[in-house]
């Protein structure tokens, strides 16, 4: 019998919609607050079949065990504009009553040897559906826009290259982790004098941009 894969997906698909309005929800209660959002915007996905099948393959996930031994079927990512940013996000998941942390990966403090930096949460996350609740798990990245710029070169070279970088481009790639941790750093360093211009400007734009369908929030496709 061949495998349903609209059904097995349907509540991953579910997943990402929920999680996606209240984490915008939440960005829009800070600004309507007039306080500093450590949420600057969401975007999600559910992983594609193909992708999905070659992860099995690569890891060797049977289909009966792939609800459990994948994680990142659906995958949400939280951009902030500050590394203190991450650490307020993390407090205000960790704090939710309708979601459970089941992992935490930081790689933020640990990078990884590619450069690749972010802080990966994987929560096991009940959805309710025509034959009752079911719990999902779904993977939320909590980065900044540096090591998302980052993150997202370094995706499209490795799909190019399958994971075989020339050592031109390694090396490229280790020295614009580096230039990406130190905007970083040096945002960091300024961050109140950022705040502050914001907050000159921005009460106009809010208004006009920050329903919950934000056009800063424009999914991506990530694998």
């Amino acid at each position: 019998m061949e495998f349903n894969w609209e059904e097995f997906l349907d509540p991953y698909i579910q997943t990402v919609g929920e999680l996606k309005i209240k984490l915008r929800g939440i960005r829009k209660q800070y600004r309507k607050a007039n306080r500093h959002s450590p949420i600057e915007f969401v975007t999600g996905r559910v992983k594609p079949i193909e992708s999905i099948q070659e992860k099995m393959a690569l890891r060797h996930i049977k289909l009966e065990h792939l609800a459990k031994d994948m994680q990142d079927i659906a995958g949400v990512r939280i951009m902030v504009q500050f590394v203190d940013d991450v650490e307020e996000v993390l407090a205000i998941l960790r704090k939710r009553k309708d979601m459970q942390i089941v992992h935490e990966r930081d790689y933020i403090n640990n990078m990884k040897a590619s450069g690749y930096r972010s802080y990966h949460v994987v929560i096991s996350y009940p959805v309710d559906t025509i034959n009752g609740n079911e719990t999902v798990l779904a993977e939320i990245q909590i980065r900044t826009l540096s090591m998302n710029f980052w993150a997202t070169i370094e995706h499209s070279l490795n799909y190019k290259y399958k994971g075989n970088f020339p050592e031109e481009i390694k090396k490229r790639l280790e020295i614009t982790a580096k230039i990406a941790y130190q905007l970083d750093e040096e945002m960091r360093k300024i961050r109140d004098d950022i705040q502050e211009a914001q907050a000159l400007f921005d009460p106009a734009y809010r208004k006009l941009n920050d329903g919950v369908g934000n056009s800063d929030d424009t999914d991506e496709e990530y694998r």
